[in-house]
């Protein structure tokens, strides 16, 4: 059994609202085991034979549109795969205040992991600072207490993507890790 994190796109935002019971019931639908969830942002865990992420993914994906009626993009990563992207460290030297936000975007898709960095969005509002095979670290401004509104090309950062803040991050694996109740 392989212990996952669904990071999922879009939900309980821009008017999709979904109750985490009823997310938890449709992934447990599936046969997938011990299923829980971290906050309302789409934040899933749960245990599967599985070894076929990509089919898994899809499997919750057809799932998720069937029943709420709106696709929902998945992100699957497996708790020691983001274990690793914690203790990485990718924002090591880079100075935390009140007008900026760490976080990390998930794709599905390969990004380029030769650039050079720092990259700065097209509002000059985030700086990605660091990638995976499949992870960008990105520095988020926040200018007038508005959160960055800047994009990235679509060539550096693929537009099927999910974010979530480092420190929101290092809760879901510590509530991922403990046994479902």
């Amino acid at each position: 059994m392989k212990r996952y994190i669904a990071f999922l796109r879009g939900i309980n935002v821009g008017g999709h609202t979904v109750k985490m019971e009823q997310l938890r019931a449709l992934f447990t639908a599936l046969g997938l085991q011990n299923v829980n969830s971290y906050i309302n942002s789409g934040n899933i865990f749960f245990d599967s034979e599985q070894t076929d992420r990509a089919a898994l993914a899809a499997t919750i994906e057809q799932q998720l549109q069937q029943a709420l009626g709106y696709a929902v993009p998945v992100f699957l990563r497996t708790v020691p795969e983001v274990e690793a992207l914690i203790a990485q460290q990718p924002f090591h030297g880079i100075i935390l205040t009140p007008e900026t936000r760490f976080a990390v975007t998930f794709t599905n898709q390969p990004l380029s992991t030769d650039l050079v960095l720092p990259q700065s969005s097209s509002k000059h509002d985030m700086d990605l600072v660091a990638v995976n095979q499949y992870e960008a670290f990105i520095v988020w401004h926040i200018v007038n207490g508005r959160p960055p509104s800047g994009k990235f090309p679509a060539t550096l950062l693929p537009p099927s993507n999910t974010t979530r803040f480092f420190h929101t991050l290092q809760k879901i694996v510590q509530a991922a890790q403990k046994p479902a109740h």
